[in-house]
């Protein structure tokens, strides 16, 4: 997926081996002297009735020579999403062609040209990269382009930048785990089933280097993990597992102890719902929802291929909720890692059991900061949609971390109310406490409060991951399927080790 950068020249021809050109300029009402393709541009305007400050708004896109030419203007001073949704919509027309080689040039001062460049790559990678595609029959595209129906779909080979020289790592990185998450994200369960994952998972840590370790169910059954095997015997053959994985920093990479991380994934390749069934329209989709743990493996590679000097621990619950004679029930009482007794009222509330084995587990190792991630509560796309995730954090100074983390990123969050009288609706006169209420007021908070109990006493964030899925794409992302949390932990985490 990383493309090839090219050497970087500005050239006002651009159809100097350039079949598809994005051009970036300044926000202002008219249009820079050296503007690549101006006289096109200039008759394109002035064809359609406009003034040069619309492409602020409304880009356009004309064939200057033999080269496919996106224009947009991008205001630095916007908000971070905004100006990826923009430059992310004005690049679509250049790559829906699927072009092997394109040419971002940016033009302004010296930080707004590295502003919209580097911006500008990291949409082109994340939206240029091949995901699943299994049509029968091959498009008149891969005909066009000489593959086979058996050949995967070209991504994009070469970006050349023009006005601008540095360092693209981070968001070359940052591409990398979006589009892995995504691409785990899409896979149908009958492909993606908690064994495949598994493997998957097995094949990247032994890639990546990184220290593997699986809990599968007999062991976490003998361990006493009860909130997860509740669940996870609606899984087939023992399939379901929580796996462990480790990444230290290089000694060379850190003077100091590094700070210890714990990233927590739901991940739950199939949900239906178990005993309380959901209705055909609520379980289409339901492949979606181990995106938790999606993210969670997208954010370790990210982090570890930046070689960021901290010590980071995942841990991923993985299981189908489905309906069996083994599966859970209302009303039975199951007994967590930690003792905690749990009164089930309703079977559809399976990530929150799953999750608080895992959590459990990950809290063993006190770490300075744990962060789960899960496609948990209807009620959080209730409140907010799916252009924002939901967040949780223990602490006033960590919650406003994690909405900094969002602005900064381009994956917006919102800070949901915490307090502890919201408990009092899990209040169980059989167990320590009720898994949800059957009301379902508010339960993206009572989710939250649940959780809290197995995260342990350190700091804790919790997102519910509201905007996993948006129609017609979000921020920087075209896919349905966004990998929302990936970037936006990365900001947070570079966050700490720049504090």
């Amino acid at each position: 997926m990383l493309a090839q950068l090219a050497p970087i020249s500005f050239v006002r021809n651009i159809g100097q081996g350039h079949s598809h050109v994005f051009v970036i300029m300044p926000r202002a009402e008219s249009l820079p002297e050296d503007l690549p393709g101006k006289e096109v541009l200039e008759q394109t305007l002035a064809r359609q009735g406009k003034k040069a400050g619309v492409l602020a708004k409304t880009p356009l896109c004309a064939t200057a020579g033999s080269a496919l030419v996106a224009w947009a203007m991008d205001d630095s001073h916007a908000p971070r999403f905004a100006r990826a949704a923009h430059l992310r919509k004005a690049m679509q027309p250049l790559l829906d062609e699927k072009p092997e080689r394109l040419c971002i040039a940016v033009l302004g001062s010296a930080e707004e040209r590295a502003a919209a460049a580097t911006l500008a790559a990291e949409i082109a990678w994340i939206n240029s990269a091949p995901l699943l595609q299994m049509k029968s029959k091959p498009e008149d595209e891969t005909k066009r382009r000489g593959r086979t129906k058996d050949q995967p779909p070209e991504t994009l080979h070469e970006l050349a930048l023009c006005g601008w020289r540095g360092d693209l790592a981070a968001h070359a990185a940052l591409a990398q785990g979006n589009t892995l998450a995504r691409a785990l994200t899409q896979l149908p369960q009958n492909i993606l089933t908690p064994e495949d994952y598994r493997k998957r998972i097995k094949r990247l840590a032994l890639q990546e280097g990184w220290t593997h370790e699986e809990y599968n169910f007999v062991r976490l059954e003998k361990m006493g993990a009860g909130a997860f095997c509740a669940v996870a015997r609606g899984s087939q053959n023992g399939e379901a597992a929580i796996v462990h994985l480790s990444c230290k920093p290089s000694r060379n990479r850190t003077r100091h102890v590094p700070e210890r991380i714990a990233l927590v994934g739901k991940g739950i390749c199939f949900d239906t719902g178990g005993h309380n069934l959901k209705p055909p329209r609520a379980m289409l989709g339901m492949h979606e929802d181990m995106a938790g743990s999606a993210v969670a493996l997208g954010l370790l590679l990210t982090a570890s291929r930046l070689q960021l000097p901290l010590e980071i621990e995942v841990w991923l619950a993985l299981a189908r909720n489905h309906l069996g004679p083994q599966s859970y029930a209302q009303g039975d009482i199951v007994t967590a890692l930690d003792g905690t007794t749990i009164e089930v009222v309703h079977t559809d509330a399976e990530g929150r059991m799953a999750l608080a084995d895992a959590l459990c587990l990950a809290a063993r190792k006190k770490p300075d900061l744990m962060i789960d991630f899960a496609t948990l509560t209807g009620s959080m796309i209730t409140a907010l949609g799916t252009r924002y995730s939901g967040v949780f954090a223990s602490d006033a100074a960590l919650g406003a971390a994690a909405v900094a983390a969002g602005q900064a990123s381009g994956e917006r969050v919102q800070l949901f109310p915490f307090d502890e009288d919201y408990e009092e609706a899990l209040e169980s006169k059989v167990a320590d406490i009720r898994q949800c209420a059957m009301e379902g007021e508010a339960d993206h908070i009572l989710a939250a409060r649940f959780l809290r109990r197995f995260a342990g006493e350190g700091a804790w964030l919790h997102l519910d991951l509201s905007a996993a899925n948006c129609k017609g794409g979000l921020g920087a992302v075209a896919s349905d399927i966004t990998g929302f949390g990936v970037a936006w932990g990365l900001a947070l985490l570079q966050g700490r080790v720049n504090s």
